[in-house]
């Protein structure tokens, strides 16, 4: 009775303590959530009403009341010719005030409402925009409520025509400018791209900005400003702070102007050409006493066996705590043969069985002979084709005189929503923006950062790092930090959770392995032998375990199948087949 009272108070607290870990997980994380929420809610700092700004620009949002009468949500289906179904933008908008640190009574934004979605909106500009002679500056809020583990939140400047339809929007519509964070995998920058039109042929070509800088991804506001100046010369800035210069003729790829002069595609190598600059000494010989069969070890001849060696004794022995199973049937189930351990015997003296000289090196070991490298006499260099001018040939002195612009656009696939737009102005001065800039962003910042930092946990209250804790310290919070370790790794990357917490991966099965051996420890206790009832509990334990490690291990690699299949569906790009 003693014996089975510890079984089934074992059984019951494995079993409760991996139900519970999973509950308070869920009790953690609302408990987290509604922390946030009053801290958004209850703010350190007062909080000022929202008020329209006066300044002016060539196009200005703040996304006011009237909002709708000049954005759009796009019907289009998205071009794609690397796949089969096809997409629509489904996603859905919203103008609403943010549901995570909101700074500004009554300032609203544009919400990207639908997470795993295709989103598409558009506006026109009162009338085109042209920087010609001027500088162009763009300039926009962000804010990622959900944070951004893979998506866009980009902006397009469009191209001015007449097949400028709103409804229409979508990746294939021509733009000029796109400008904005981006992140998904190892992609993690702020995109500058510019359409720039070859001036022999008429055709567009994107010319990318090389070492972009990195996106902001935080739960604050962002703001991100591009100015193209008339010299050519651009600057990207992140909440203010320059974090990116350059020019257009220098940093971006491919370069606008193509090389003057390009190989000769009807040049060839001549066959009598040398180009090997090295070649094996041809006068060298093999030594004579060069041994290429001498072994690289050889036996130590100084070596002896030690004195207490034990030849005699063999380095397995069968248990001798072993006791042959009482269902075992001789005839049908063979001779029983004991399982064998290490010899004890061998684990006091230097070793066992037959004893063998230990090798070392061989002092007349020289391998393989070969004649050593030269320089070669006849060697000419590296062959190159020769120069001819460049058919395609083109300057373009002044890049940064853009195509006219006739609307925005936010085309972009987020696996996450509430991503929020606010405060875009796009003109030619910088004064302007920044003067928005203090109007609105410094004053959310501020308050946002407050509520922040006020909503992260006291120093006191911050608990151990998984792994600090010990299971001698503390076996029930160790078996917790090790499962929500394991759930945090695998909401990103199932399959490497599995792989750096296998012991996890299987949940119950993990547990009940662990008790099975306690079950047979107890049962055998005493009598050298466990019971029948005990062995089949034992035996439907094992299985269960088996599959509900099975179980997990399936659901995981479902989850990554699903998962890599929606980052598959993501493009960047508004041009061309989706990436």
């Amino acid at each position: 009775m003693r014996v089975n009272g510890a079984v089934a108070t074992a059984l019951y607290s494995s079993a409760l303590l991996l139900g519970n870990v999973r509950a308070d997980d869920a009790e953690e994380a609302d408990a987290a959530a509604t922390t946030i929420e009053e801290a958004t809610t209850t703010s350190i700092l007062e909080k000022p009403t929202f008020t329209p700004t006066n300044l002016k620009a060539p196009f200005f949002e703040q996304f006011t009341d009237d909002w709708e009468s000049r954005w759009k949500a796009s019907s289009a289906k998205k071009e794609d010719s690397k796949a089969t179904e096809e997409w629509a933008y489904v996603g859905q908008w919203a103008v609403e005030e943010p549901s995570v640190f909101k700074a500004i009574e009554g300032d609203k934004g544009l919400v990207v409402k639908n997470p795993a979605a295709h989103h598409a909106i558009s506006a026109k500009f009162p009338k085109k925009i042209d920087n010609k002679g001027k500088s162009l500056v763009v300039q926009y809020e962000v804010k990622l409520q959900n944070g951004l583990e893979c998506g866009g939140a980009y902006m397009k400047l469009l191209q001015d025509n007449k097949k400028l339809h709103r409804e229409e929007f979508s990746n294939a519509s021509p733009y000029i400018i796109m400008f904005g964070p981006d992140k998904c995998g190892a992609t993690n920058k702020v995109h500058f791209i510019f359409r720039h039109k070859n001036p022999k042929t008429g055709e567009y070509e994107e010319k990318h900005l090389k070492s972009a800088p990195s996106a902001q991804i935080t739960k604050t506001t962002t703001l991100y400003t591009l100015v193209v100046n008339a010299d050519n010369t651009f600057e990207i800035l992140i909440d203010g702070e320059s974090k990116k210069s350059g020019s257009l003729l220098e940093d971006f790829t491919p370069s606008v102007n193509p090389e003057k002069e390009i190989d000769d595609p009807k040049d060839s190598k001549p066959d009598d050409w040398v180009d090997e600059a090295k070649i094996p000494d041809p006068d060298a010989k093999k030594p004579e006493d060069w041994d290429e069969d001498a072994p690289f070890e050889i036996p130590d001849e100084e070596a002896t066996k030690p004195d207490d060696w034990l030849d005699e004794e063999p380095t397995m022995i069968p248990d001798p705590e072993a006791e042959k199973p009482e269902d075992w049937d001789d005839e049908e189930d063979g001779d029983w043969i004991p399982p064998t351990v290490p010899n004890p015997k061998c684990e006091e003296a230097s070793g066992c069985g037959p004893w063998e000289r230990p090798t070392k090196r061989n002092p007349d070991y020289k391998g393989k002979w070969s004649a050593e490298y030269i320089d070669n006499p006849a060697y000419k260099g590296v062959w190159k084709p020769r120069k001819i001018a460049n058919p395609d040939y083109f300057e373009d002195k002044t890049p940064a005189k853009f195509e006219p612009m006739g609307a925005i656009g936010f085309e972009i696939w987020t696996m996450q929503s509430d991503i929020l737009f606010d405060n875009v102005y796009i003109g030619h001065s910088l004064e302007d923006a920044n003067k928005l800039k203090n109007e609105s962003f410094d004053i959310k910042h501020k308050i946002e950062q407050a509520e922040e930092d006020a909503a992260k946990p006291k120093p006191e209250e911050t608990p151990k790092m998984p792994g600090a804790t010990t299971f001698k310290e503390d076996p029930i919070n160790y078996v917790r930090e090790k499962v929500d370790l394991f759930y945090s790794i695998a909401k990103n990357d199932p399959i490497q959770a599995i792989k750096m917490l296998p012991e996890v991966a299987g949940g119950i099965g993990a547990l009940a392995v662990t008790v099975l051996a306690l079950l047979i420890g107890l049962a055998t206790m005493g009598s050298g032998k466990a019971a029948p009832q005990v062995k089949d509990t034992a035996k439907k334990i094992k299985d269960s375990a088996v599959d509900a490690k099975d179980q997990a291990v399936d659901a995981a690699a479902t989850g990554s199948e699903k998962i890599q299949s929606e980052i598959n569906k993501r493009t960047t790009r508004s041009s061309g087949p989706a990436e």
